[in-house]
C-alpha cells in the first residue's frame, strides 16, 4: 500500500465518523507526519497512541475524538495489527496474571510516583470512578461513592473487611472512620502501602503488600474496587472462589469495575504497553459465568458514563497540576498521559465501556436489599 492509498483510506475511514483531517472543528486530527497514516492503518490503536506521543498529529478535543472513532466502529473496519495478535496469542497461551507477575502493574503504574496522584485525584486518593448523581465537584462525587459502597454493604460496627486491591487507602480509611469496622487490604503497589499506612495511621486499618491471592481468613465482607481489571480471564474462576473461601456465610462480597460490553482476552496494545500492562476488561458473561454456583448476585449496577466525568476532572487537575511535575515527569510523559485520561473518556462517552458495581452473597441466605443508587 502507498503512502496515497494509505492517505485516501484514513481520509475515508474519518469522514465515516464525521472527523475532518486538518478541518477546524474541535475533534478534528491535525497530521503532522506524512508516515502517520501508514503507521496508523498497521498498527491501529498502539500506532495512534505512539504517533500522539511522538507529536505526529494533534487534536484539540481528544476525548470527542476517539468517542467519534468508537461511535462509528472504525477499529472493526481496519485488518487487525499484529501487536493485537500477538498478545491474544499471549493470553490464550500463557496466564499472564498469575502470582508470580502480579507486581508488573503495580511498578509499571501505580509506583510511579505519589505526587502524581496527590495532584490529579482527590483528598481520599480515589483512583476510581466518583458516583455523580448529585455531585458537581471530584471530592463530593468520590465521597458519593465511598458512602454507596459502604451502604450497599450494609455495614455494621465490629466487622471485619477484607479489601482486595486497596489502593492508596481510601475506602478502608472511610469505612473504618465512619463505619467502626476494621479492614485488612491487599495491594501489589509499594508506592500505595506507603501512602496508605500514613493515611490509615491510627485506624484499625492493616495494608499488606501481596498479591489478593494470598488473602486467608474469615470475614464479614469481602470487597474489590478496581482490581478486576487486573485479574485476568482466566483467573475469574479463581476470584469468585477465593472470595466464597473468604466470606462468612452470612457475608456480603462487592465488586467494582469497568466492564466490557464483549468478551476480550486482553487490552489494546497501546495500553497494555504503556498504562495497564497485562490488564482486561470483563465482561458480563465471564463474571456471570465465574460465579455461577458460588454466589447469588443481588445487584448489578452500570454508572459508567460518571467515569467520562471523573476522568474529564482528573485530566484537569493533572493539566493544573503539570508546571509543578513537568520536569520530573517530561513532555512524552504528558502526552501519554494526556492520552490516557482522554481516551478513555472517549471511550466511556460513546458507552464502549461500563462501570458496574455487583453485589452477590452466598446461596441459600436471606439478605436485606442491597439495591442502592
Amino acid at each position: 500500500m502507498n503512502n496515497k492509498k494509505e492517505k485516501k483510506t484514513f481520509f475515508s475511514l474519518m469522514e465515516a465518523a464525521g472527523i475532518t483531517v486538518n478541518g477546524d472543528k474541535p475533534y478534528d486530527i491535525q497530521v503532522h507526519h506524512d508516515k502517520f497514516f501508514e503507521r496508523v492503518l498497521q498498527q491501529t490503536t498502539l500506532g495512534l497512541g505512539e504517533s500522539y506521543m511522538d507529536q505526529w498529529w494533534e487534536c484539540k478535543a481528544l476525548d470527542q475524538f476517539i468517542e467519534k472513532i468508537f461511535c462509528a466502529k472504525l477499529l472493526s473496519k481496519i485488518q487487525q495489527d499484529w501487536a493485537t495478535t500477538w498478545n491474544i496469542f499471549k493470553a490464550k497461551t500463557f496466564n499472564l496474571q498469575n502470582t508470580r507477575r502480579a507486581f508488573i502493574v503495580g511498578k509499571k503504574h501505580y509506583d510511579i510516583g505519589n505526587d502524581l496522584y496527590r495532584k490529579m485525584l482527590d483528598k481520599q486518593m480515589q483512583y476510581t470512578c466518583g458516583y455523580w448523581k448529585d455531585a458537581k465537584i471530584l471530592e463530593a462525587a468520590q465521597e458519593a461513592k465511598l458512602s454507596m459502597i459502604c451502604r450497599k454493604l450494609r455495614l455494621e460496627p465490629g466487622m471485619e473487611i477484607v479489601e482486595l486491591g486497596c489502593g492508596f487507602g481510601g475506602f478502608a480509611k472511610y469505612a473504618a472512620q465512619n463505619y467502626g469496622v476494621r479492614v485488612t487490604g491487599f495491594t501489589v503497589s509499594k508506592k500505595q502501602v506507603e501512602f496508605g499506612k500514613k493515611l490509615c495511621q491510627d485506624l484499625p486499618v492493616e495494608t499488606r503488600l501481596d498479591d489478593f491471592r494470598k488473602a486467608s481468613g474469615l470475614y464479614d465482607r469481602v470487597v474489590s474496587i478496581g482490581l478486576m481489571e487486573h485479574v485476568g480471564y482466566k483467573n475469574y474462576r479463581t476470584y469468585m472462589k477465593l472470595t466464597n473461601q473468604l466470606l462468612k456465610d452470612d457475608g456480603i462480597a462487592f465488586v467494582h469495575t469497568i466492564g466490557s460490553n464483549i468478551s476480550r482476552r486482553t487490552c489494546n496494545p497501546w495500553t497494555t504497553k504503556y498504562i495497564f500492562p497485562n490488564s482486561v476488561l470483563p465482561s458480563i458473561a465471564q463474571l456471570g459465568k465465574a460465579m455461577e454456583g458460588l454466589f447469588v448476585m443481588e445487584d448489578w449496577h452500570n454508572f459508567g458514563e460518571d467515569y467520562d466525568k471523573t476522568l474529564m476532572a482528573w485530566y484537569k487537575n493533572f493539566r493544573q497540576a503539570w508546571p509543578e511535575l513537568k520536569n520530573k515527569y517530561g513532555e512524552r510523559f504528558f502526552r501519554m498521559w494526556e492520552y490516557y485520561l482522554l481516551s478513555c473518556a472517549g471511550g466511556f462517552r460513546s458507552r464502549r465501556m461500563q462501570l458496574w458495581q455487583i453485589v452477590m452473597t452466598k446461596p441459600g441466605k436471606t439478605r436485606p436489599d442491597c439495591r442502592i443508587s
